[in-house]
């Protein structure tokens, strides 16, 4: 099995980001807890870490930023669960207007794990539903099913592991405005013995409780002429990793990213 990319290795290449980060005033768990916008709206980007540093720059007036117990970059490991065919991801890749996914995911430095249901609405929402973890999954404990079968139209029976990842994080908040922005960087993937990583990549994600375009950091995304994009981590990693799946749909943004990541994606292990 894959082992839990815990090791602080993760970081090191973002040591260049250290005096960008500490730019930024804080922000606690705890009083972040105002903007958790479990109901949104969200606009995602994909960029070249090039472009990241100007963007933190100019972020700085703007937003704050979470820090717990003085890090700023926070490492997620996420296992996604779909069923054997695949259902959640099609629904994704065939552009339905409800469409789900499901997932465990552990914030390793705080040792906190949640399992979580994430519906897209038709009304182009995105509504987040989530458990507290005793402990990491135990997929088959009776509150898990619970909440899944509350929360979707699949029973937990029928879910398996399909994909695992590990990224760090970190997230704005606006100071003016009730929106956070999250920057995923050092993105990996994993099934089975694969691997792929992709670190050459930020992915941000404005989460707004209604779209505004007044949001800092899409004026700043529009200067930079970086354009929104529809993305998934969850189907990217399918796509990659997975045969016997629909990809047409994905394949533009999947180019983008292998456009933005050319630089230097390491098939690791690659069965």
């Amino acid at each position: 099995m894959h082992s839990h990319s815990n090791s602080p290795s993760l970081i090191s290449p973002y040591a260049q980001l250290d005096p960008l980060l500490s730019g930024f005033v804080p922000i606690s768990l705890d009083e972040m807890s105002g903007v958790s916008l479990l109901d949104r709206v969200d606009t995602k980007y994909l960029m070249p870490y090039s472009a990241l540093l100007a963007v933190l720059e100019q972020a700085q007036p703007h937003y704050r930023i979470l820090d717990i117990q003085q890090v700023r970059l926070n490492r997620y490991h996420t296992i996604y669960f779909d069923e054997p065919d695949f259902t959640f991801y099609h629904q994704h890749h065939n552009q339905l207007a409800e469409r789900y996914k499901v997932r465990a995911r552990r914030y390793v430095d705080t040792a906190l794990s949640f399992f979580e249901v994430k519906h897209k609405n038709n009304k182009k929402r995105t509504v987040k539903s989530r458990l507290p973890l005793e402990q990491w999954v135990d997929t088959a404990s009776e509150t898990v099913c619970e909440f899944v079968n509350a929360y979707t139209p699949v029973h937990m029976g029928n879910l398996e592991p399909k994909l695992w990842n590990d990224y760090v994080r970190l997230t704005l908040v606006g100071i003016m405005q009730p929106e956070r922005v999250t920057i995923d960087l050092a993105l990996s993937f994993g099934y089975d013995q694969t691997r792929i990583q992709i670190p050459k990549v930020a992915i941000a994600e404005v989460k707004q409780a209604h779209l505004s375009q007044s949001s800092p950091f899409i004026q700043m995304m529009r200067r930079q002429g970086i354009r929104s994009v529809s993305f998934s981590k969850y189907c990217a990693g399918v796509f990659m990793l997975h045969d016997g799946v629909k990809t047409n749909n994905f394949k533009p943004v999947m180019r983008l990213l292998e456009k933005l990541s050319a630089q230097g994606v390491n098939h690791a292990a690659t069965a």
